[in-house]
Parts: C-alpha cells; sequence; structure tokens
C-alpha cells in the first residue's frame, strides 16, 4: 500500500508539467510579458529544491507520514490559491506554496515506497515511482491542452486540488505511524559530502541537466521550425517523459541481471544518442526520426535514474533514507536548473549570428556531450553492484 501511496503522490507533484502550456493564458490575463512568465517556474523550482532534501531529512527524525501528509494537503490548499489568484503577485504566492508542499513529498516518497525493501525490491520501487513521475510529465500537457479549451487556465491548478486530497486520504489511511528517528542520528553534512554520495549525485545533476535541453528547445523546433499545431507538437512532444516512464520500471529488471553499474551506463548512453540525434535533426528530418530520438532520450533518462537512485540511497544509513531520497530529487532539480541556464544562453548567442538550425544544433550536441561526461563519472564508479547470478 505504501508503494502505490508515493507514487500518487508524487503522481500529483509531478502534474505541473501541466502548468507551462497555460503561459499565454496566465500572461494575457495579468499583463506581464513574455519573459515575466519565468518567474512562474523559477519560484517553484527553487522552492522544492530546497524542501526536497530539508522534507526528507525532516521525515527521518519525525516520521515520513506527517511530513507526506503535511505535502499533500499543503499542495492542495496551494492549487487553490494559485487557481484563485487575483493578482500575478498571488500567482507567485501560490507557486512558493506548491513548491514548498511538492518538496516535503519529493523528499519523503522515495523513502515510503522502498521502506523494508531489500536491495532488489528497492530498485523495483523506485522503478514505480519514477514511472509514476515520468507518467505524470507525459500526460500533463495533453490533459492541460484540454482544460485551457474548454475550461481556462485557471483549471490546471483548481483539478489538482481533489487529485491531493484524495493521496492525502490514502496516505492517512494507507501509510502506517513511523517512529521519529532523531536519536538513531539525524543526517549531518559530512554525510551528504563523502565522495561516493557527491559522485553518484553528479550523475543525475548532468543527465537531468542535459535532459532539460528537449524541455526547453524541442518546442521551438516541433512547432515553429517544422510547423506541426500546438497540439500534434504537444503530443509528439510528450514522447521523452513517456520513454522514461517506459525505462524507469524496465530499469529494475535490467539492474537485476545486468548489475547496477552497466545499466547506469548504458542509459545514459542511450540518452546521449537521443540528445545528439535530435541536434542534427533539420528542416527534412522525417517526423518518425524526430519522434524517435525524443523517445530514446526520455528511455535512456528513465533506465539511468532508478540504479542510480538505488544506489545512491544505499550510501546512506536506513534510518537516513528520507534525506537520501530528497538529496537524489535536489541534485536533479540543480541539474535542471543549470540546464536552463545553460542551453538558453547557448542557442540565444547562436541563434542571431547563425540560425535557428546552428543554434538548436550546438545546444543539443552540447547537451548530449553533457550526459557523456556522466557516462565516464558511471564507468569510473567503483561498487556499484553486479549482476545478480542465477
Amino acid at each position: 500500500m505504501s508503494r502505490w501511496v508515493g507514487a500518487a503522490g508524487v503522481f500529483v507533484i509531478s502534474l505541473d508539467s501541466m502548468v507551462n502550456i497555460a503561459f499565454p493564458a496566465m500572461a494575457a490575463t495579468f499583463g506581464v510579458s513574455a519573459p515575466a512568465m519565468r518567474w512562474v517556474i523559477v519560484c517553484y523550482v527553487l522552492s522544492y529544491a530546497f524542501l526536497s532534501f530539508a522534507g526528507g531529512a525532516l521525515g527521518d527524525r519525525i516520521g515520513y507520514r506527517p511530513v507526506f501528509v503535511v505535502g499533500m494537503a499543503g499542495s492542495a490548499v496551494a492549487y487553490v490559491v494559485a487557481a484563485a489568484a487575483p493578482t500575478f503577485g498571488w500567482l507567485l504566492a501560490g507557486r512558493v506554496m506548491q513548491g514548498l508542499a511538492g518538496g516535503l513529498v519529493y523528499g519523503t516518497a522515495p523513502a515510503i515506497v522502498t521502506a523494508g525493501a531489500d536491495r532488489t525490491g528497492r530498485t523495483r520501487a523506485l522503478g514505480f515511482l519514477n514511472g509514476a513521475l515520468g507518467l505524470a510529465f507525459a500526460i500533463g500537457p495533453i490533459v492541460a491542452g484540454l482544460l485551457i479549451a474548454t475550461v481556462g487556465w485557471r483549471a490546471v491548478f483548481s483539478a489538482r486540488a481533489p487529485l491531493a486530497l484524495i493521496a492525502l486520504v490514502a496516505a492517512l489511511r494507507g501509510l502506517r505511524r513511523d517512529g521519529p528517528g532523531a536519536l538513531r542520528g539525524p543526517v549531518r553534512v559530512r554525510d551528504v559530502l563523502r565522495r561516493p554520495v557527491l559522485h553518484l549525485g553528479a550523475l543525475p545533476f548532468l543527465a537531468f541537466g542535459g535532459n532539460f535541453a528537449i524541455w526547453l528547445l524541442a518546442p521551438f523546433y516541433i512547432v515553429e521550425r517544422r510547423g506541426l499545431g500546438p497540439m500534434v507538437g504537444g503530443l509528439m512532444f510528450t514522447l521523452t517523459p513517456l520513454g522514461m516512464a517506459l525505462g524507469a520500471p524496465l530499469a529494475a529488471r535490467l539492474a537485476e541481471r545486468l548489475g547496477t553499474r552497466l545499466t547506469v551506463v548504458a542509459g545514459l548512453l542511450v540518452e546521449a544518442l537521443g540528445l545528439a540525434a535530435l541536434g542534427t535533426a533539420g528542416a527534412t528530418t522525417p517526423f518518425a526520426a524526430v519522434a524517435a530520438e525524443l523517445f530514446a532520450a526520455g528511455l535512456g533518462l528513465g533506465v539511468f535514474v532508478v540504479p542510480n537512485m538505488a544506489a545512491l540511497m544505499e550510501e546512506f544509513k536506513p534510518h537516513q533514507q528520507g534525506a537520501a531520497g530528497g538529496f537524489a530529487f535536489l541534485a536533479r532539480t540543480l541539474g535542471i536548473v543549470a540546464g536552463v541556464l545553460t542551453w538558453a544562453q547557448i542557442f540565444e548567442l547562436a541563434r542571431g549570428a547563425l540560425g535557428f538550425d546552428v543554434a538548436f544544433e550546438r545546444a543539443l550536441l552540447t547537451a548530449g556531450a553533457t550526459v557523456l561526461v556522466a557516462v565516464v563519472l558511471a564507468t569510473l564508479r567503483q561498487g556499484m553492484t553486479p549482476p545478480r547470478r542465477d
């Protein structure tokens, strides 16, 4: 039951992929510029980046159930605040609330779904959790498009409030009351700054940072460069998170047979190849090839993230699993923030002088090279679990 509850919470929070498509309508309502809309992302991402690790560590001390419950309850309230926002400032306040509450859920969910599991069970549980996350990323833009067209942009937030309440009730009924762990020793700075932890944390930083080049630039290529409509373009854009949703549960089986390191390296290689191939796409590249490249980048990320997250959590003590899961989400979030700044800068500098195609190619190839750096680090990593011998 705890596995389903944790995945349900992460699914609801990850439906935030609905928000970006509503930016034009929000900007029109509040009379703000398109560049100002970036604060809708920044306020949210920075808030949950901070609370994901802190929330996980807090769960280690007072129990994961109360922290998760507060996160789901806070999310429900935050969605209502954003949906009813009379001004842009109120909308940003709602986004900060969503980030803080979502960080509590992200920080404790990995510990909840892996509670009591052995090494194999932990990997499978994390595959299930990340599969739910990828599925939410995939369907979010589609659902948002329908809601905006029929109800309006405020429904992007209000529709999630009852889902958060359902997850809240499930948590209250389905999660056991776990005792506080403060007496067993909370996580300390030196626990995080150990070499194996930093090494494993660098991999999702690079992998998610590289993958975010797709989230940032692929819509411009698909809709503007290739001329697809928003609906068809949106469907194609979902192939990357769909690949992640399918790759995450597949990773658990691969890790059992191939071992953690080989599975991590394979996933990163597939992601890097997908990014590099997409970077070479031009005005006449077959749509089938573009679709395959988008899917491959997501599939590789999904295959990578599960065994990496499992290995990272193994580096922490059993009563520090909240901090471990929170650190994993923190690392990927910081990578996303770095990706937003880096790929946008590369793209804009090259676009003005060399045109769209060259700018898109440079940004995506650089993103692919970034993931290849993660491949090298993963290859050098010692101590990852070998394949299971039947």
